[in-house]
């Protein structure tokens, strides 16, 4: 259901959204649906109880640093308000974590410490060097961001398991429809 191939937890979270500019399949849908993503991405052990205003905050968190991430990309000035919103939300208290007898990591906190998580990792990540790094997928239908950390910088899609093979598809059907 979830992917985290992005790179990085902010733009796995904008991630949410898949097809921004076509058949928009939002993931959160409910409630239950953040707190699963937050055991998804490994910012909890167990889903928090997450009510109507906590999955409002989470949206309105996830399209600001949408907004600001393709700002950047964009080499646009940040907006403000998206700003303000994601500076506000990363003052939060994170998520504890607590090592285990059994050498695992225990992580718990409720759906504001995920959120301050996915917050700081926009934050660090719009305020460091990966910022020039944040690149959209090159299929066409896809608006997922990553960071493209390849060695020459020459990644062209999300995930090559799902875009990278459906646009090598469709190019050699392209090429041979003519044959």
């Amino acid at each position: 259901m979830f992917a985290f191939v992005s790179g990085n937890l902010a733009l796995d979270f904008v991630g949410t959204v898949k097809a921004r500019r076509a058949d928009r399949d939002d993931l959160l849908e409910s409630p239950a649906d953040l707190g699963a993503w937050a055991v998804a991405a490994d910012l909890l052990d167990t889903a928090p109880d997450c009510d109507a205003g906590d999955l409002a905050h989470a949206v309105r968190l996830r399209e600001a640093v949408y907004r600001l991430v393709i700002a950047a990309v964009d080499g646009e000035p940040p907006a403000d308000a998206d700003r303000r919103l994601v500076n506000a939300r990363a003052c939060g208290e994170l998520p504890r974590v607590a090592l285990r007898s059994d050498g695992t990591i225990a992580r718990d906190g409720g759906a504001d410490a995920a959120l301050t998580a996915i917050a700081r990792s926009a934050v660090e990540l719009l305020g460091g060097a990966e910022r020039a790094l944040v690149k959209e997928c090159g299929r066409p239908e896809c608006t997922r961001l990553y960071v493209d950390t390849s060695r020459g910088g020459s990644r062209r899609w999300c995930d090559m398991t799902l875009c990278g093979n459906r646009a090598k598809s469709a190019a050699f059907r392209a090429r041979h429809a003519s044959d």
